[in-house]
């Protein structure tokens, strides 16, 4: 008897929570583009599409003299797909004693040592910062951050100094053109419908998944690596995503760029020194 009646106790908690999911989704917030963003994040990228060229506006070019003091530049670039070579996964830990907490981000090559970040980011709002509690409670809309490597990589190195792992990806070129034009056209969809950021379901990490996973379907699965992303260059290494033959410890040394994004700091060809 006491069994079954802790049984029904479980019951009507599961349906209690399911019921007050249900009620959050159907009258919680909703997301939106119409409020007080922060300096770095007020204009959302957007991309144009003319046979093989690509217009992106709105891509950000901010100037560090620390994390909180900066000003922000956007610029218009145009790009042709034909001359886009390369594709790099980059990985920024944030725990000192557990590094599972960390940001993901992409970057694309073109000829010409010519890089283009991608970044899935919470869109703050002025005087908010992040917390994974309120990520998961509809609290931030989502943004895909295009930017210049000098703004999205030397914030991270330079400036936070965070530890930052730079990987080449190993794909096929005509892959790694699906896999920018799949980001860029996604941003545009974010520009019309905004969606929420959530911690487990749709973080930098699992929508560059996504995208990877659209394009090959499976390639990347389940694993915790990808919910703690400071693993997720870990999962790339073994499912053979990351161009190198060197053993996985090895790589981690060889891939981490700080010392040289502080060697490099604010040199035009900043992109290319990080990658010597």
């Amino acid at each position: 008897m006491l069994r079954r009646r802790w049984l029904r106790l479980g019951l009507f908690a599961v349906l209690l929570l399911a019921a007050g999911v249900l009620a959050f989704s159907i009258f919680g917030p909703r997301p939106s583009n119409d409020r007080d963003w922060t300096a770095d994040q007020e204009r959302l990228p957007s991309a144009e599409f003319s046979g093989r060229r690509v217009a992106v506006h709105n891509v950000r070019h901010a100037r560090y003299r620390s994390v909180d003091d900066y000003d922000v530049a956007w610029e218009d670039r145009a790009y042709d797909l034909d001359r886009l070579r390369s594709a790099w996964f980059l990985v920024e830990p944030f725990g000192a004693d557990w590094q599972g907490p960390a940001h993901t981000l992409m970057s694309f090559g073109f000829e010409g040592d010519d890089y283009l970040a991608v970044s899935v980011e919470i869109r703050k709002e002025r005087g908010e910062s992040f917390s994974p509690w309120k990520g998961l409670l509809r609290q931030y809309e989502i943004m895909y951050v295009v930017g210049d490597e000098r703004d999205l990589i030397q914030l991270r190195t330079n400036h936070r100094r965070d530890p930052v792992y730079l990987y080449p990806i190993r794909a096929p070129r005509e892959r790694i053109e699906q896999m920018f034009v799949g980001m860029l056209r996604r941003a545009n969809r974010l520009r019309e419908e905004p969606e929420f950021y959530n911690t487990l379901t749709s973080t930098c990490t699992t929508n560059i998944v996504r995208h990877v996973n659209e394009l090959v379907p499976g390639r990347v699965p389940w694993s915790y690596k990808v919910l703690f992303p400071g693993y997720s260059d870990e999962l790339a290494y073994d499912l053979g995503l990351i161009d190198t033959d060197l053993p996985f410890p090895e790589a981690k040394r060889r891939f981490r760029i700080n010392d040289a994004a502080l060697r490099a700091a604010g040199r035009e060809d900043f992109s290319r020194r990080i990658r010597q």
